[in-house]
């Protein structure tokens, strides 16, 4: 059986983390050890892990508030530097179903060489979780979550499985990215090598607080602060793809603006200067890719 290390980003939020990891310890996939990437939480997340899991999980602070980004790109570089032979990325509030790791180590197999796989992510209503859907090309969502595992280009860190190998060849998670489009902008890079895969026999539940996803239009002034990295880094990621993406850029922006200025029941000018604004830094935003040694 290969090796896998679960790695996962946790911040404050303790009693996720704890239905996370029970969960984790009963894969019926049992060649797995739990590493928790802590990104310095204040809640009592340390003591929680040691004292109620103690040596059945692994436990590293990072000594800082990285962020999402920060945290897997912490947790990857670690898990790869002890040789693990595949790594297996989520969140804090990501609980796999049993067989979850099982079904992704069974489509390993039988695909071969694959940059990651993907699990199909329930909200805690069994609907499809809206913000974790993969994309099969720039502009397309999966539409089909059932039946054998299908190709994509995107996911998500809920539920991301990935050889070790491919980590040292394509480098580690950026961490400058802080939060938000990290897991976009990895996937995408990965997939531009490697065939990658949504796995829908592979289950998880995402306890996200709600099933709408993020919006800008509509969201409140106090998470403002959030989509100034979303739209930043998405111009990271989707400048890469020459034409189609300056295009995919262009129409999501001017999208964005007009739901602003119809749609938004505040804050309309504070809205649309985050989207502008961010958009423009995100021209000459350029994190270096950090790589194994």
């Amino acid at each position: 059986m290969k090796k896998v290390a679960a790695v996962v980003v946790t911040y404050n939020r303790k009693e996720l983390l704890k239905e996370c990891i029970t969960a984790l310890l009963a894969q019926t996939y049992t060649n797995l050890d739990v590493l928790i990437v802590d990104n310095a939480s204040t809640d009592g997340t340390r003591a929680l892990v040691t004292d109620i899991f103690g040596t059945k999980v692994k436990y590293v602070n990072t000594g800082a508030n990285l962020g999402g980004a920060g945290g897997f790109q912490f947790g990857v570089k670690k898990a790869t530097e002890l040789d693990y032979d595949y790594l297996w990325l989520m969140d804090d509030d990501s609980i796999p179903t049993p067989a979850a790791l099982e079904e992704l180590m069974k489509a390993a197999e039988k695909l071969g060489k694959f940059g990651f796989l993907s699990s199909k992510v329930l909200w805690k209503d069994q609907s499809i979780c809206k913000m974790n859907i993969p994309k099969v090309s720039l502009n397309r969502k999966l539409s089909n979550f059932n039946g054998q595992p299908k190709h994509i280009i995107m996911g998500t860190f809920v539920s991301f499985l990935i050889p070790t190998e491919v980590v040292k060849e394509v480098g580690l998670p950026i961490k400058e990215f802080f939060i938000w489009a990290d897991d976009i902008e990895y996937s995408r890079r990965i997939s531009r090598k490697y065939p990658s895969y949504f796995v829908p026999a592979s289950v998880i539940i995402h306890k996200c607080k709600s099933n709408n996803g993020s919006n800008i239009v509509d969201d409140t002034p106090q998470r403002f602060n959030r989509y100034q990295y979303a739209y930043r880094n998405e111009v990271y990621v989707y400048r890469r793809e020459g034409l189609p993406g300056w295009t995919h850029l262009l129409l999501k922006t001017m999208l964005h603006t007009v739901k602003v200025v119809c749609k938004s029941p505040s804050y309309k000018g504070k809205r649309l200067s985050i989207i502008w604004k961010s958009t423009l830094s995100g021209l000459k935003f350029n994190p270096s890719i950090e790589f194994i040694d």
